[in-house]
């Protein structure tokens, strides 16, 4: 009995959670962050940009003058120019596969932002008023190590 206690309970932990959906992570989005649209947008322009090595359009997520973190430091990037600098070494090949292999239904989301990977990269939204209509998202860390 005992045996077969300790089997079942094996096989339950080794059971996947059940799948979310793009309206499972709408919804968390929603309750957590503000409007999920604004996020579904930032979601794919980050991933094009990554995937196109075009700095210009993720110029739009990085708060400059504003510290994130890269690995648990904080880093500020002054201007698009900074950005372009250091594109590569913040965007290395690990955060690129991350965020550009990163289905939208199995994002991560709670009330610190959303985690791409096993959070190589991070965002959220940042609101001018309590209503939060139109939050700037932005990246809020890299860990790329």
């Amino acid at each position: 009995m005992l045996k077969a206690l300790v089997l079942s309970l094996a096989l339950l932990a080794a059971t996947p959670a059940l799948a979310q959906t793009a309206d499972d992570v709408n919804a968390q989005i929603d309750s957590l962050l503000g409007p999920h649209e604004v996020y579904a947008t930032a979601v794919a322009t980050i991933q094009k940009a990554l995937t196109e090595h075009a700095v210009d359009r993720l110029a739009g997520y990085i708060a400059y003058g504003e510290p994130f973190k890269v690995n648990g430091e904080d880093v500020t990037i002054a201007d698009e120019a900074e950005l372009t600098a250091q594109f590569d070494a913040l965007f290395n090949d690990k955060v690129v596969s991350a965020v550009t292999g990163q289905a939208y239904e199995t994002l991560f989301v709670n009330a610190d932002g959303i985690m791409f990977g096993n959070g190589e990269l991070w965002i959220t939204g940042v609101c001018d008023d309590d209503a939060c209509e139109f939050p700037f998202v932005t990246i809020t860390a890299i860990n790329n190590e």
